[in-house]
């Protein structure tokens, strides 16, 4: 079982900078995969970024370039850096696992059906 619990959301102008953080609860020591998931106003739920078990990461074009996702194994927490802001970043952010020591397959890490594990989300709103 993963428990996950986000914060670090907030407003600011586009331009500007947040980071996002997920506490991460676990009744295993496994270090499991991460990913970030987003969900805009009348949109579908998206994937951002994952990260494996040994720190290896993959993220989505939008972001590309832009965010960063990060873990601290010893804080048992996970991070997003989310630099140059676009209105269009504007969304709920939501932490998710799979539970598991390896990630999706590269065809399957954006789907969010597998991905047993969420946080609750938090917002994050992006201004011009």
């Amino acid at each position: 079982q993963v428990h996950l619990v986000e914060s670090g959301g907030g407003s600011v102008q586009a331009g500007g900078s947040l980071t996002l953080s997920c506490a991460v609860s676990r009744y295993t020591d496994r270090s499991v995969c991460m990913a970030w998931f987003r969900q805009g106003p009348g949109k579908e739920r998206e994937g951002v970024a994952v990260i494996d078990s040994a720190g290896s990461t993959t993220y989505s074009d939008s972001v590309k370039g832009r965010f960063t996702i990060s873990k601290d194994n010893t804080k048992s927490t996970l991070y997003l850096q989310m630099n140059s802001l676009k209105p269009e970043d504007t969304a709920m952010y939501y932490c998710a696992s799979n539970g598991l020591t390896t990630c999706p397959n590269w065809l399957f890490w954006k789907y969010d059906t597998v991905y047993n594990y969420w946080g609750q989300g938090t917002q994050v709103t992006v201004s011009s």
